[in-house]
This record gives C-alpha cells, structure tokens and sequence, in this order.
C-alpha cells in the first residue's frame, strides 16, 4: 500500500507522516545519565533525578526529564499510603515541631539480618529542623548503655538539644536513661503507645534507609553492613536530594561539590575487601 493511500485512510496527514524526529544534541548523554543515577538509586523519581541532574551543571527542565524518563520506560516508585488517624498526645510532632536546629531530635532502633541469618540493629538518629541523620549505630545488641554514648557523645560535639523524642522502647524509657536526660537539661518526649506516626520524621526517614539500602543490600557480615549504611547515612546528608528542603540535601559538605554523585557507590568494593579479610 502507498503511503498517500495510508494516510488516506488514517485520516492522518502526509506532513505528519514524514516529519523527521529531530533530538537534541545533548540528549544520548542526557538519557545515559538518567538510567546510571537511575540504576544508581533505584527508589529516586524523576523529580530527585532532576535535582541531582542540576546539582551536576544541567541546565534541564523537569518536565523534559519526565517525557525521557517516560520514554525510557523507568519506573516511578509508588506513593506511600496515608495514616488514618493520629494521636494529639503532648509527645505528638504535631503538637510539637522543631523550630531550629537541635530543637527536637528523635531517635528509634530498625532491626535487620545479615546473609547468615543473624540479626542486628540499628539506632538511627535524626535532627527533625533540619533533617540530618546524626549518627547510626550498628550492633549485634544495642542497649540503653549504647543509647547513653551515643548521646553524650553528641552532646559533646554539636550541643543540647531541647528536646528528644522517641517511643516507650526499654532502652529510651529506662530510668538512668530518663535522669541523665534529665542532668543536662533535655526534656523527653514519649509517643503515644502503638502510635509510630507520632514519630514521623524519625519513621519516615527509617522507611528511606529501609527502601534505598535495607531493601536492596545484602550484608555477608556487621562490618559490611556498618561500612555500607555509613557510607548511605553521608550520602543522605550531603547528596540525596530532600523534597522537604527544595530538593537540597539536609546538611552539604562545604569541601565536596554538589554536583559529585557516583553513578555507583564506591565503597561497596572496600566493604568486600574488609569482609573477606575478616
């Protein structure tokens, strides 16, 4: 069939049909970028992958992103279901926010295995203002005598904070726990029981790490895992892009220039290389 008949019966016009798809110069480089951030951190959107790309010196336009993105065929991460209700009590980050740095900081454990089975957990650690990740300890046990050098230890370097929030664990309730608190001036904030959306900032960003590392890493042994979720916890801070903040992560390093993002995290070799030596 010829073409004029085609389009005849396609109602479609002929200078449609032999227009020529012309693509910006830019844009193999472009679309090669995309899918290595994109392979790179696999939970991001398009939004965060346009930050990231403007963040590297691209002068792009987020919607030009979303039709690549699109047409590449890669996959947006699904929203997260809402809370139905929530609880007022006066531990509530409804009922108090965090006004400025080291206002409010909140902290919870996150449980995980290594490849043998064994499990170990997490303390994470986090500034509601500015939502940095303060620390994460990592440990086969962790108990509240670790929750205590923890904090004094940031106590020491950054300050009191006014406040610290967490849920009715042993290990934040515990009673030489509450009283030290209590020596150097920092007022506890307990959530509701059976509320963790009371906690929200915490638990939101324990669902980040959980999604983006936790989810998609599997750890032969703790110091492999203690490499890597450190190595993350910086990435978060410095690199990763925070919808809260404009798309700006929560606490950039004044030495490392934003538009530094690995394609591919460096240090997982390093992590193997100690793993096998240990």
């Amino acid at each position: 069939m010829s073409e004029r008949r085609a389009c005849k019966i396609l109602d479609q016009p002929r200078s449609t049909q032999r227009r020529v798809l012309h693509s910006a110069s830019d844009e193999p480089r472009l679309i090669r970028r995309m899918v290595e951030l994109a392979s790179g951190y696999g939970r991001y959107g398009y939004r965060k992958i346009t930050a990231l790309l403007r963040a590297e010196g691209w002068r792009i336009n987020h919607k030009r992103v979303e039709r690549l993105w699109r047409r590449e065929g890669l996959k947006v991460p699904q929203k997260q279901p809402k809370r139905k209700r929530l609880w007022l009590a006066d531990g509530s980050c409804v009922r108090l926010r965090a006004g400025h740095k080291d206002h409010v900081w909140s902290y919870e454990f996150v449980a995980d295995r290594t490849s043998d089975g064994r499990a170990f957990r997490m303390l994470t650690l986090i500034d509601e203002h500015t939502r940095e990740c303060l620390a994460i300890d990592v440990g086969r046990k962790l108990k509240s005598e670790d929750v205590l050098e923890r904090l004094s230890d940031l106590f020491v370097r950054r300050g009191v904070p006014a406040y610290i929030r967490s849920d009715n664990g042993p290990e934040f309730a515990a009673k030489k726990v509450r009283q030290w608190l209590a020596k150097v001036g920092v007022k506890t904030l307990f959530i509701y029981p059976g509320s963790p959306w009371e906690n929200g900032y915490c638990e939101s960003f324990n669902g980040r790490l959980r999604d983006e590392l936790l989810a998609r890493e599997q750890f032969t042994a703790l110091l492999e895992a203690k490499v890597l979720i450190e190595r993350w916890r910086r990435h978060h801070n410095t690199v990763r892009p925070h919808r809260s903040l404009s798309y700006r992560p929560p606490a950039p390093e004044s030495h490392q220039p934003l538009h530094f993002v690995p394609a591919t995290p460096p240090l997982r070799e390093v992590a193997d290389k100690k793993t096998v030596q240990t």
